[in-house]
């Protein structure tokens, strides 16, 4: 099953350099997948690419923190504020990134598309799923 990310521009650009290996979650989808598809959210608002999952980490900000930090993508400061309040939390482990040629506009695809908040089951939208098997 394909989850559907919505993941701001500026992490999504660490994750084309490669200097963002974990992708940082409060919530995660219930069964386990290797494919991510990425939604960029604003400006862009645009499916830019998959991500293929090596692992997901489950553990206190503090160890995920230790555990991953070199290569978070994300400063100190914005990671611990993400999780405030929060005892526990997931690093998502990219094992690639692969960057569509043109990214799909899901608004054109999907009538009623509203962005996740924090992740979506690709086979709600039935239409994108269609267009993204391919991409």
């Amino acid at each position: 099953m394909s989850v559907l990310l919505s993941i701001k521009p500026k992490y999504v650009e660490e994750i084309k350099k490669k200097s963002k290996l974990f992708e940082f979650r409060k919530q995660i989808f219930k069964q386990f997948t290797n494919e991510i598809w990425v939604y960029e959210s604003a400006p862009t608002k645009k499916i830019v690419g998959k991500i293929i999952v090596s692992d997901i980490i489950k553990d206190s900000p503090k160890n995920l923190w230790r555990q991953t930090k070199q290569v978070a993508g994300i400063n100190k400061e914005d990671f611990f504020k993400y999780f405030e309040g929060k005892e526990e939390g997931y690093a998502i482990e990219i094992k690639d990134f692969y960057e569509l040629e043109s990214p799909l506009n899901p608004y054109e695809i999907e009538e009623d598309f509203v962005p996740p908040q924090s992740f979506a089951y690709l086979d709600k939208f039935i239409g994108m799923k269609k267009q993204l098997e391919l991409a």
